[in-house]
């Protein structure tokens, strides 16, 4: 074989086993974000405080229709 030949067989023989590689990306939201994290630390210990529960407002329930008497 000519070494040019040789050279574009190793060539493409390393194209393919990098194809079969797994890609290592992450999407944005994964990435750690040193001003959300502080934000959200800051959020968590404002609403860690304990709350007391509020009782729901009951209203009552408006009367259904009865059933009309007949006329005659």
């Amino acid at each position: 074989m000519t070494r040019t030949s040789l050279v574009s067989l190793a060539a493409i023989a390393l194209a393919g086993w990098a194809s079969l590689i797994a890609a290592h990306a992450a999407p944005p939201t994964v990435t750690p974000s040193p001003g959300y994290d502080a934000r959200l630390q800051e959020q968590r210990a404002a609403t860690s405080t304990v709350q007391q529960p509020v009782a729901p407002v009951v209203t009552p329930a408006r009367p259904r229709r009865g059933k009309k008497a007949p006329a005659h």
